[in-house]
């Protein structure tokens, strides 16, 4: 459950910092963001 709220929540910051026009860009922050919280989730 952890790991797909993780999931969601970078999904929309990438969506966010992206604008929604390039897959590409999405993805790279989407990949970023995951990463990042993975951090973040594992302090709690």
């Amino acid at each position: 459950m952890k790991n797909l709220f993780r999931a969601i929540l970078a999904w929309m910051g990438a969506k966010k910092m992206s604008g929604g026009r390039c897959g590409c860009m999405t993805i790279f922050f989407f990949l970023i963001l995951y990463w990042l919280l993975g951090y973040v989730f594992e302090m709690f």
